[in-house]
């Protein structure tokens, strides 16, 4: 639902037009080299003089401190910096990257959390006073480590590369099965476990004393995990999932994005939407994953052309279209 406004920052009356904006604003993002927008003289010092309840976000690959703040950063740097991808990827084989810019995405999301954190503060303890968010997507990916993070600070050891397996759970990974695709399977309990072999029609696997808990199965990973495999490999994936989920054991088959978008669980909740694109036409997009009862959201504008809302955003500040032909004239927009 965005709409985009061009502004060359380079000149006085499109840096004017910016602090204009953000008088009225409750919060401003950016994402440019700590530093640049000082220089241009629209850092968070010169915004919160004209606005003094402004939540001003700055993202950037390394933070606004430290010796790395200057350097340039793509998700794939920072998917390997922050040590993501030495544990993505096959054992045998190199790091890989997730198949998504998860870098990006999660700086993003923390970058909303704490604005909604202080836009909660200036609301209530802050007595209407905003503050500056300095967010790293090297320290979103590092707060994204968790179990792997805990697992390197109890044994000092660097977490190796598992595949789709958990480094803790067993089994717990995708198997191949009959029809080439894969079974995702989660055994993350003893409880799950007993399922598991009551579904399977093996009571021999938990009376084994080297699958009892899921310490000797995690020991003997390498004997249980070519066994399961040996057996999935014997039917299509859909009759394992029927078999299992009949017993509660969590797992599911690893849909592609035919399977994904054709998914019945994902069209009964609307997560895809078509909307009209000025250039395009129709296009579909993935809808929003958040339900509300009192205030549902809804997407209303497809992603927008570059300076496509010049004209409308600039008169609700008050330009006569005269005067919006004349900053453009002036490359001010």
């Amino acid at each position: 639902n965005k709409r985009s406004l061009t502004l060359n920052f380079k000149e006085e009356k499109a840096r004017q037009i910016f602090l204009d904006l953000a008088k009225n604003a409750d919060v401003v993002v950016e994402n440019f080299t700590p530093g640049v927008m000082d220089r241009f003289g629209l850092g968070y010092d010169a915004v919160k003089a004209v606005n003094p309840g402004i939540v001003f976000c700055s993202i950037s690959g390394f933070g606004q401190t430290g010796p790395y703040k200057s350097r340039p950063a793509y998700d794939q740097i920072m998917q390997g910096i922050s040590g993501l991808m030495s544990i993505t990827g096959e054992p045998d084989g190199d790091p890989q990257k997730v198949g998504i810019a998860v870098a990006d995405i999660g700086a993003g999301m923390w970058a909303a959390f704490a604005v909604m954190a202080a836009i909660h503060n200036r609301s209530h303890e802050g007595e209407g006073q905003g503050q500056y968010i300095d967010i790293s997507m090297m320290d979103a990916q590092v707060a994204w480590l968790t179990y792997q993070a805990a697992n390197f600070f109890a044994t000092g050891e660097a977490p190796k590369r598992l595949g789709a397996a958990h480094p803790n759970l067993v089994p717990y990974q995708g198997f191949m099965c009959q029809d080439n695709k894969y079974l995702n399977l989660a055994v993350g309990s003893e409880r799950i476990w007993d399922r598991f072999c009551e579904g399977m029609e093996m009571p021999e696997l938990r009376e084994s004393p080297d699958y009892t808990t899921n310490v000797e199965r995690a020991q003997n990973r390498s004997k249980i995990v070519p066994l399961l495999q040996e057996i999935f490999i014997k039917q299509p994936v859909a009759y394992w999932v029927e078999k299992l989920q009949a017993v509660s054991v969590p797992c599911g088959p690893i849909n592609d994005l035919a399977d994904v978008f054709s998914d019945p669980q994902l069209l009964s909740r609307e997560m895809f939407v078509e909307m009209s694109h000025p250039t395009l036409g129709n296009i579909k997009q993935t809808g929003l994953p958040l339900k509300f009862s009192r205030t549902p959201g809804g997407l209303d504008r497809p992603p927008p052309l570059l300076g496509e809302h010049n004209q409308e955003v600039l008169q609700d500040l008050g330009f006569s279209s005269a005067e919006i032909e004349e900053l453009k004239s002036q490359e001010v927009i």
